[in-house]
């Protein structure tokens, strides 16, 4: 019997246990977008444990957090969160459960079972799909269970999955990092690279399709390296896979693209995270070529220093990174960017910063993404020499601030007037008498309609921009 198999008479054996008995759970989900698929799953296989959801950890009766170490507020969020939750465990019993990239850090652990002893289940990222006999062995034993591992797990299909939407849909093709950023803890806590076999990533996409989801993300932590690791041992490594009648053969991320774009009733699809570095010809011409594929392209800068992209090693150069943007330009059809920036990472000078706000000046981002460097224990950059002062970074944070907002508001004068293709995706969170979509460039529309425009995909123009979002009408 396969492991999911395994899993899978533990979730009968926990439902046996909690029946009838009206369990809820709430979950905390912290970082990235492929957490929050993670997340996803721990819900599935929850509910199919018998716990409803309710978003009130007053009322649960299973408290889980699925943490993120990318960042320091990460932290400091998770132990406040925790002191909260020992009055309510006292007076509920909550099980209370930790997973995710900060439980494969080492000294995190430690704290956690020193000064929160009171938490029940402790497990890492290789170990999510186990969480059913975690839970079974606390019904039944009442003992701590802590199941982390240092090594790369094996990607594991047939978990149960409780989508948080009901139009749009991430699926996961590829997990791991094999780059080593210097700033970065994610290859630490994730492990090496895995790739998901094509036919599984297919199936999944079909399956979505079928149940009315019109866009798709496709996430990894490097995602333009799909399958890349794998054809190191077997150079000839190729999938077969059947769509509509139609063979592909999948070998790269660019054939994996050309064939997600040939599942009916699909009509979006996004993808990130990509690294430069693995932006080759056949990925840039699939992204032209495909018509369902997004013409948003997220490409991560970090820094537009040469010396500064060298520590952190991002294996491209300033120039290197530019000339990419440039090809992309040449190829793609109204092709735009967005991208992530880490300000003040050590041995930073005003000189080096001065060349991120060159970049962002020349590729003109519709988004960008910045963040303050926040030391991680266990990477490089933790040890480095010359640290930024927090004053400096801070500085240097509303500056580039300043310039991206200056060129969101431009950028987006340029969409008045022009006519938007959006999916509905449901009523605006800040004025329940609008609809609210995103471009194909993930700008937020807000537009008036009839609330069975929803899930559907409208052609609006667009009439005003407001920073953070536009305002259209139906066209």
């Amino acid at each position: 019997m396969d492991e999911i198999e395994i899993q899978k008479e533990y979730i009968e054996k926990v439902n046996k246990i909690n029946k009838n008995k009206d369990l809820k759970y709430a979950i905390l989900t912290m970082g990235c977008q492929l957490n929050e698929n993670d997340s996803e799953k721990l819900c599935g296989i929850l509910e199919e444990m018998g716990y409803s959801k309710t978003c009130n950890f007053e009322e649960a009766d299973f408290a889980i957090f699925n943490t993120c170490c990318v960042r320091e507020n990460a932290e400091d969020k998770l132990f406040g969160k925790l002191g909260e939750l020992k009055r309510i465990k006292e007076k509920n019993g909550t099980i209370i459960a930790i997973g995710g990239c900060m439980m494969q850090e080492k000294h995190i652990t430690e704290k956690i079972r020193k000064s929160y002893p009171y938490v029940d289940i402790i497990f890492g990222t290789h170990t999510l799909h186990r969480l059913p006999q975690d839970v079974y062995e606390i019904l039944k034993n009442e003992e701590k269970i802590d199941d982390v591992i240092d090594i790369e797990g094996k990607v594991y299909e047939g978990l149960p999955i409780k989508r948080f939407n009901n139009i749009k849909a991430s699926v996961t093709i590829m997990y791991g990092c094999n780059n080593f950023c210097s700033y970065c803890i994610v290859p630490y806590v994730r492990g090496r690279e895995r790739s998901r076999n094509p036919q599984d990533i297919i199936n999944e996409i079909e399956k979505l399709a079928k149940q009315g989801y019109k866009e798709v993300t496709l996430l990894g932590q490097n995602v333009n390296s799909y399958l890349v690791s794998e054809k190191r041992n077997n150079p000839n490594l190729e999938y077969n896979v059947k769509i509509n009648n139609k063979n592909f053969k999948i070998n790269s991320f660019a054939t994996l693209l050309i064939a997600v774009n040939e599942i009916d009733k699909i009509e979006k699809i996004r993808f990130i995270s990509p690294h430069p570095k693995d932006f080759t010809d056949d990925v840039i011409n699939a992204i032209a070529n495909c018509k369902k594929v997004s013409k948003l392209v997220h490409l991560p800068l970090q820094s537009g220093s040469t010396k500064m992209l060298k520590i952190m090693n991002r294996k491209y150069t300033k120039e290197q990174y530019l000339n990419l943007v440039e090809k992309m330009k040449a190829k793609i059809p109204n092709v735009k960017f967005s991208t992530d920036i880490i300000v003040g990472f050590a041995e930073e000078s005003e000189e080096d910063f001065e060349d991120t706000l060159d970049v962002v000046k020349k590729v003109n981002y519709e988004q960008v993404f910045m963040f303050i460097y926040s030391r991680r224990v266990g990477t490089p950059g933790e040890k480095m020499k010359n640290q930024v002062p927090e004053e400096i970074k801070h500085k240097r944070f509303n500056k580039l601030k300043e310039l991206v907002e200056s060129q969101i508001k431009q950028n987006n004068e340029k969409y008045i007037g022009t006519k938007q293709k959006i999916l509905v995706e449901g009523i605006s969170k800040n004025n329940e008498n609008m609809l609210t979509g995103r471009t194909d460039s993930n700008k937020v529309v807000v537009f008036e309609g009839d609330k069975k425009l929803i899930n559907t995909f409208v052609t609006l123009k667009i009439t005003s921009e407001h920073m953070w979002y536009l305002k259209g009408k139906l066209y």
